[in-house]
């Protein structure tokens, strides 16, 4: 079990007996969570599946949602999608974030230069979220934007995310991963190890098709933390034009630079 406590690592379950943690809210949130790209509408029995709630506690928080606008409902098919009250809670956060304000012209010479699509992620529990993505690689259909999630463990970006913690939390969050999906963690953990040693000889992680195989991936974490999370910049390109090692061979300095100079125009360094 976790050795620490990290955002997002806790489950609300384990928090019963703490005075100080509302559950409401917490369920609140888990229903909101539910909502992905791939299911962007769900009902009420569907919520309390993927949530473990019961229904009639998924019915009242759905209801409470609707009102205060972070739910719509549609009549007829008689279900939910996530309102517009949700996406005015994130854009104050983007617009506040430094780190982005002051990458985001490096990562536009970066894609220029290199023709990778370059992202800057931070960790969501067990996911990345990009923060902000620049598109080059018109041959990438996964189509990187600002609040797409890439999965924290199969993923270059991921593993520089952990690399970037101090040792305890790194513990922490590989307890955290190897509880929520053993299978997941076993079939990633060569991926992980190579990437630690990678990391510390080369000072970036690489993803060979790890999480997609039509997609390979570096990533470099960036000496400044946002609300106690690091960041991470990637560079990634299609399969197909990431041949002959061109991500390690020219791209990866390129990526090294770019954070170094994002190190400095943040005073990092």
């Amino acid at each position: 079990m976790n050795t620490i406590s990290l955002p997002g690592l806790v489950s609300p379950h384990d928090l019963t007996q703490d005075r100080q943690f509302s559950m409401n809210l917490a369920r609140g949130l888990e229903v909101l969570r539910a909502f992905t790209p791939a299911s962007p509408v769900l009902g009420n029995r569907e919520i309390a599946d993927r949530t473990g709630l019961p229904k009639p506690t998924v019915s009242r928080l759905t209801y409470t949602l609707t009102l205060l606008g972070y739910l719509s409902r549609d009549g007829q098919l008689q279900k939910y999608r996530l309102g517009p009250g949700v996406l005015s809670l994130g854009h104050p956060l983007l617009a506040s974030l430094q780190v982005r304000q002051a990458a985001k012209p490096l990562m536009e010479s970066l894609a220029r230069s290199t023709g990778c699509t370059v992202n800057m992620g931070v960790r969501d529990r067990d996911l990345v979220v990009y923060i902000d993505s620049v598109r080059a690689d018109s041959t990438n259909q996964h189509l990187p934007d600002i609040g797409s999630t890439r999965p924290l463990l199969s993923s270059a970006i991921g593993r520089a995310l952990i690399l970037a913690c101090p040792a305890a939390e790194q513990r922490a969050i590989l307890n955290y991963l190897q509880v929520k999906d053993r299978a997941e963690y076993d079939a990633q953990l060569p991926n992980w190890q190579a990437d630690v040693a990678r990391f510390q000889d080369e000072g970036y992680c690489h993803s060979k098709g790890d999480w997609r195989k039509e997609i390979h991936a570096i990533a470099v974490p960036v000496r400044t933390h946002l609300g106690g999370l690091p960041v991470a910049l990637n560079c990634t390109l299609s399969t197909h034009r990431a041949s002959k090692n061109l991500l390690t061979r020219e791209v990866a300095p390129l990526l090294k630079e770019a954070v170094f100079q994002l190190e400095l125009a943040l005073g990092m360094r």
